[in-house]
Protein backbone atom coordinates (compact mmCIF):
# COMPACT_ATOMS: atom_id res chain seq x y z
CA UNK A 1 0.00 0.00 0.00
CA UNK A 2 1.22 3.34 -0.94
CA UNK A 3 1.31 5.46 1.89
CA UNK A 4 -0.34 9.33 0.78
CA UNK A 5 2.03 12.17 -0.10
CA UNK A 6 1.94 15.42 2.14
CA UNK A 7 0.71 18.67 0.58
CA UNK A 8 1.56 20.46 3.75
CA UNK A 9 5.58 20.63 5.47
CA UNK A 10 6.98 22.16 8.15
CA UNK A 11 10.81 22.42 7.08
CA UNK A 12 13.04 19.98 4.92
CA UNK A 13 12.36 16.48 5.12
CA UNK A 14 13.75 13.33 3.23
CA UNK A 15 11.47 12.14 0.99
CA UNK A 16 12.71 8.95 1.84
CA UNK A 17 11.59 9.17 5.53
CA UNK A 18 8.53 11.14 4.50
CA UNK A 19 6.63 11.31 1.13
CA UNK A 20 6.08 14.70 0.15
CA UNK A 21 3.74 16.40 -2.68
CA UNK A 22 5.75 17.89 -5.52
CA UNK A 23 3.52 21.30 -5.03
CA UNK A 24 3.15 20.97 -0.85
CA UNK A 25 2.74 24.13 1.01
CA UNK A 26 5.68 24.81 3.38
CA UNK A 27 5.34 26.73 6.66
CA UNK A 28 8.51 26.72 8.36
CA UNK A 29 9.55 30.38 9.27
CA UNK A 30 13.21 29.47 7.99
CA UNK A 31 12.02 29.43 4.51
CA UNK A 32 11.24 32.99 3.09
CA UNK A 33 7.79 33.36 1.21
CA UNK A 34 6.52 30.37 3.62
CA UNK A 35 2.81 30.81 5.30
CA UNK A 36 2.43 31.18 8.88
CA UNK A 37 1.55 27.94 10.11
CA UNK A 38 0.14 30.85 13.14
CA UNK A 39 -1.91 32.19 10.89
CA UNK A 40 -3.96 28.97 9.47
CA UNK A 41 -7.48 28.66 9.98
CA UNK A 42 -8.15 26.21 13.30
CA UNK A 43 -9.13 22.62 11.75
CA UNK A 44 -8.93 23.42 8.27
CA UNK A 45 -5.32 21.37 7.10
CA UNK A 46 -6.04 18.14 6.05
CA UNK A 47 -2.42 16.54 7.04
CA UNK A 48 0.98 18.07 7.87
CA UNK A 49 4.81 16.47 7.94
CA UNK A 50 7.20 18.42 10.43
CA UNK A 51 10.89 18.26 10.74
CA UNK A 52 10.78 19.59 14.45
CA UNK A 53 12.44 22.33 15.72
CA UNK A 54 16.00 21.52 18.03
CA UNK A 55 14.48 24.07 20.61
CA UNK A 56 12.37 22.75 23.27
CA UNK A 57 9.76 25.50 23.45
CA UNK A 58 10.13 26.18 19.82
CA UNK A 59 9.46 22.50 19.27
CA UNK A 60 6.66 22.52 21.28
CA UNK A 61 5.05 25.92 20.19
CA UNK A 62 5.46 24.36 16.62
CA UNK A 63 3.59 21.13 17.76
CA UNK A 64 0.82 23.12 19.10
CA UNK A 65 0.74 25.03 16.03
CA UNK A 66 0.55 22.05 14.27
CA UNK A 67 -2.26 20.31 15.97
CA UNK A 68 -4.64 23.76 16.29
CA UNK A 69 -4.16 23.78 12.68
CA UNK A 70 -5.12 20.52 11.74
CA UNK A 71 -8.72 19.06 10.70
CA UNK A 72 -10.01 16.00 13.29
CA UNK A 73 -8.62 12.61 12.80
CA UNK A 74 -6.02 14.31 10.55
CA UNK A 75 -2.70 13.22 10.46
CA UNK A 76 0.48 14.72 12.12
CA UNK A 77 3.84 13.08 11.17
CA UNK A 78 6.79 14.75 13.48
CA UNK A 79 10.56 13.88 13.10
CA UNK A 80 13.76 14.89 13.74
CA UNK A 81 17.18 13.21 14.61
CA UNK A 82 17.69 11.44 17.78
CA UNK A 83 20.48 13.67 19.14
CA UNK A 84 18.63 16.84 17.65
CA UNK A 85 14.95 16.68 19.66
CA UNK A 86 13.69 13.19 17.81
CA UNK A 87 13.84 11.33 21.61
CA UNK A 88 11.45 13.96 23.31
CA UNK A 89 8.96 14.40 20.60
CA UNK A 90 6.64 11.34 21.16
CA UNK A 91 6.92 12.25 25.54
CA UNK A 92 5.97 15.61 24.16
CA UNK A 93 3.08 14.84 21.74
CA UNK A 94 2.04 12.97 24.69
CA UNK A 95 1.61 16.05 26.54
CA UNK A 96 -0.23 17.78 24.43
CA UNK A 97 -2.83 15.11 24.62
CA UNK A 98 -2.07 13.15 21.79
CA UNK A 99 -1.50 9.53 21.34
CA UNK A 100 1.44 8.59 18.99
CA UNK A 101 2.80 5.66 17.02
CA UNK A 102 7.09 6.22 17.24
CA UNK A 103 9.40 4.04 15.06
CA UNK A 104 13.30 5.08 14.04
CA UNK A 105 14.82 5.23 10.74
CA UNK A 106 18.16 6.45 9.49
CA UNK A 107 18.90 7.65 12.96
CA UNK A 108 15.60 9.62 13.17
CA UNK A 109 12.37 9.11 15.19
CA UNK A 110 9.54 9.17 13.68
CA UNK A 111 6.26 9.93 15.12
CA UNK A 112 2.40 9.60 14.55
CA UNK A 113 -0.77 10.99 15.97
CA UNK A 114 -4.11 11.74 14.56
CA UNK A 115 -4.34 14.77 17.65
CA UNK A 116 -6.33 16.42 18.46
CA UNK A 117 -4.71 16.89 21.63
CA UNK A 118 -5.92 18.78 24.89
CA UNK A 119 -6.72 22.02 24.31
CA UNK A 120 -5.58 23.19 27.24
CA UNK A 121 -2.04 21.61 26.63
CA UNK A 122 -1.91 23.08 23.04
CA UNK A 123 -2.76 26.69 24.36
CA UNK A 124 0.02 26.56 27.13
CA UNK A 125 2.68 25.54 24.54
CA UNK A 126 1.60 28.31 22.04
CA UNK A 127 1.76 30.70 25.04
CA UNK A 128 5.13 29.74 25.50
CA UNK A 129 6.51 29.63 22.34
CA UNK A 130 4.87 33.39 21.42
CA UNK A 131 6.46 36.67 21.04
CA UNK A 132 7.12 38.11 24.39
CA UNK A 133 8.59 41.42 26.14
CA UNK A 134 12.17 40.38 27.10
CA UNK A 135 12.96 42.59 30.21
CA UNK A 136 16.48 42.44 30.16
CA UNK A 137 17.12 43.50 26.44
CA UNK A 138 13.93 45.94 26.39
CA UNK A 139 13.06 44.28 22.92
CA UNK A 140 10.26 42.28 21.56
CA UNK A 141 11.70 38.38 20.64
CA UNK A 142 10.91 34.64 20.47
CA UNK A 143 12.16 31.75 21.42
CA UNK A 144 13.39 29.80 18.20
CA UNK A 145 15.75 32.65 16.85
CA UNK A 146 18.85 32.95 17.04
CA UNK A 147 20.00 34.14 20.91
CA UNK A 148 16.54 35.21 21.72
CA UNK A 149 16.51 36.24 25.04
CA UNK A 150 20.24 37.74 25.35
CA UNK A 151 22.89 39.56 23.72
CA UNK A 152 25.05 36.71 22.69
CA UNK A 153 28.62 36.98 23.29
CA UNK A 154 30.10 37.72 19.45
CA UNK A 155 27.82 40.60 19.40
CA UNK A 156 28.55 42.29 22.41
CA UNK A 157 32.13 42.38 21.11
CA UNK A 158 30.81 43.99 18.43
CA UNK A 159 28.45 46.53 19.68
CA UNK A 160 31.85 47.22 21.78
CA UNK A 161 34.25 48.17 19.29
CA UNK A 162 31.73 49.13 16.09
CA UNK A 163 31.90 53.15 15.53
CA UNK A 164 29.59 55.90 14.18
CA UNK A 165 28.45 54.10 10.72
CA UNK A 166 27.74 56.58 7.72
CA UNK A 167 26.01 56.28 4.59
CA UNK A 168 23.58 53.49 3.39
CA UNK A 169 23.95 49.35 4.78
CA UNK A 170 22.97 46.76 5.44
CA UNK A 171 22.49 44.39 8.64
CA UNK A 172 23.09 40.76 7.58
CA UNK A 173 21.03 38.22 9.98
CA UNK A 174 19.67 41.08 11.60
CA UNK A 175 18.14 39.17 14.38
CA UNK A 176 15.77 41.13 16.40
CA UNK A 177 18.00 44.04 15.65
CA UNK A 178 20.82 44.21 18.06
CA UNK A 179 23.34 45.43 16.05
CA UNK A 180 20.87 47.90 13.76
CA UNK A 181 20.08 49.58 16.84
CA UNK A 182 23.64 50.45 17.61
CA UNK A 183 24.17 51.20 13.38
CA UNK A 184 21.33 53.36 13.35
CA UNK A 185 22.16 55.63 16.93
CA UNK A 186 24.52 57.68 13.76
CA UNK A 187 22.71 60.15 12.28
CA UNK A 188 24.95 60.09 9.64
CA UNK A 189 23.39 56.52 8.36
CA UNK A 190 21.13 57.43 5.58
CA UNK A 191 19.76 53.25 5.25
CA UNK A 192 19.67 50.50 6.49
CA UNK A 193 18.01 46.84 5.42
CA UNK A 194 17.76 44.24 7.51
CA UNK A 195 17.57 41.27 6.36
CA UNK A 196 17.23 37.57 8.19
CA UNK A 197 16.23 34.48 7.17
CA UNK A 198 13.94 33.74 9.82
CA UNK A 199 10.55 35.16 9.91
CA UNK A 200 10.15 35.32 13.49
CA UNK A 201 13.08 37.70 13.72
CA UNK A 202 12.11 40.07 10.99
CA UNK A 203 8.70 40.30 12.46
CA UNK A 204 10.47 41.21 16.14
CA UNK A 205 13.07 43.59 14.99
CA UNK A 206 9.54 45.98 13.41
CA UNK A 207 8.82 46.07 16.63
CA UNK A 208 11.76 46.66 18.26
CA UNK A 209 12.97 49.09 15.44
CA UNK A 210 10.37 52.49 13.96
CA UNK A 211 12.69 53.92 11.92
CA UNK A 212 11.97 55.39 8.54
CA UNK A 213 15.63 54.60 7.45
CA UNK A 214 14.80 50.84 7.61
CA UNK A 215 14.08 48.14 4.98
CA UNK A 216 12.96 44.97 6.81
CA UNK A 217 13.33 42.13 4.51
CA UNK A 218 12.52 38.38 5.12
CA UNK A 219 15.23 36.48 2.71
CA UNK A 220 18.51 34.81 3.35
CA UNK A 221 21.29 37.41 2.72
CA UNK A 222 23.52 35.69 0.90
CA UNK A 223 20.86 35.60 -1.95
CA UNK A 224 18.64 38.80 -1.98
CA UNK A 225 19.75 40.95 -5.21
CA UNK A 226 18.34 44.55 -4.67
CA UNK A 227 21.63 45.41 -2.81
CA UNK A 228 24.06 47.30 -4.50
CA UNK A 229 26.93 49.91 -3.77
CA UNK A 230 26.51 50.33 0.24
CA UNK A 231 28.97 51.70 2.60
CA UNK A 232 29.04 49.43 5.20
CA UNK A 233 27.77 45.96 5.87
CA UNK A 234 27.34 44.72 9.63
CA UNK A 235 27.08 40.95 10.77
CA UNK A 236 26.99 38.32 13.23
CA UNK A 237 26.60 35.40 10.61
CA UNK A 238 25.08 32.27 11.59
CA UNK A 239 27.47 28.83 11.21
CA UNK A 240 24.86 26.47 12.45
CA UNK A 241 21.99 25.09 10.06
CA UNK A 242 19.68 22.55 11.45
CA UNK A 243 21.39 22.15 14.62
CA UNK A 244 24.73 21.15 12.45
CA UNK A 245 28.04 23.51 11.93
CA UNK A 246 27.82 24.67 8.35
CA UNK A 247 31.15 26.42 7.82
CA UNK A 248 30.14 27.82 4.33
CA UNK A 249 26.85 29.87 5.80
CA UNK A 250 29.15 32.31 7.17
CA UNK A 251 31.83 32.42 4.09
CA UNK A 252 28.77 33.17 2.01
CA UNK A 253 27.92 36.22 3.92
CA UNK A 254 31.16 37.34 3.81
CA UNK A 255 31.25 36.63 0.01
CA UNK A 256 27.95 38.60 -0.19
CA UNK A 257 28.99 41.55 1.30
CA UNK A 258 31.94 41.89 -0.71
CA UNK A 259 29.23 41.79 -3.76
CA UNK A 260 27.30 44.91 -2.34
CA UNK A 261 29.88 46.97 -0.88
CA UNK A 262 31.12 49.81 -3.10
CA UNK A 263 34.66 50.41 -3.07
CA UNK A 264 35.93 52.01 0.41
CA UNK A 265 33.18 50.63 2.09
CA UNK A 266 33.66 48.26 5.17
CA UNK A 267 32.43 45.67 6.69
CA UNK A 268 32.12 44.60 9.97
CA UNK A 269 32.05 41.38 11.06
CA UNK A 270 32.04 39.48 14.51
CA UNK A 271 32.53 35.52 14.73
CA UNK A 272 33.65 32.55 16.70
CA UNK A 273 37.95 32.62 16.80
CA UNK A 274 37.56 29.06 15.43
CA UNK A 275 36.16 29.74 12.78
CA UNK A 276 38.50 29.93 9.10
CA UNK A 277 37.17 33.49 7.70
CA UNK A 278 40.05 34.87 7.29
CA UNK A 279 41.31 34.10 3.97
CA UNK A 280 37.88 34.60 2.40
CA UNK A 281 38.05 38.51 4.07
CA UNK A 282 41.65 38.72 2.58
CA UNK A 283 40.76 37.34 -0.74
CA UNK A 284 37.98 39.62 -1.32
CA UNK A 285 38.95 43.19 0.50
CA UNK A 286 41.85 45.42 0.15
CA UNK A 287 42.16 45.74 3.52
CA UNK A 288 41.52 43.39 6.90
CA UNK A 289 41.90 44.21 10.60
CA UNK A 290 41.36 42.30 13.67
CA UNK A 291 39.57 44.93 16.00
CA UNK A 292 39.48 42.97 18.80
CA UNK A 293 39.42 39.60 20.77
CA UNK A 294 37.98 38.15 23.79
CA UNK A 295 35.88 35.39 25.31
CA UNK A 296 36.49 33.37 21.79
CA UNK A 297 35.27 35.89 19.68
CA UNK A 298 36.72 38.15 17.13
CA UNK A 299 36.05 41.17 15.63
CA UNK A 300 36.99 42.03 11.87
CA UNK A 301 37.36 45.61 9.75
CA UNK A 302 37.46 44.48 6.10
CA UNK A 303 37.54 47.56 3.75
CA UNK A 304 37.13 46.79 0.11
Amino acid sequence: MVETSFENVYGELLPELVPVSGGAAQYSPLHPGARDLGEVDAASLDGLAMLAPPGTVERRHAMAQALRALSPRARLTVLALKDKGGSRIARELSELGCLVQETSRSHHRICVTTGPGDVAAIAAALREGAPQYVEALGLWSQPGVFSWNRIDPGSALLLAHLPALSGSGADFGCGIGILARAALGSLKVTRLAMLDIDRRAVEMARRNIADDRVRFVWADARADSALTGLDFVVMNPPFHEGGAENRVLGQGFIQRAAAVLRRGGTCWLTANRHLPYEAVLKALFASVNLIAESGGYKVYQARK
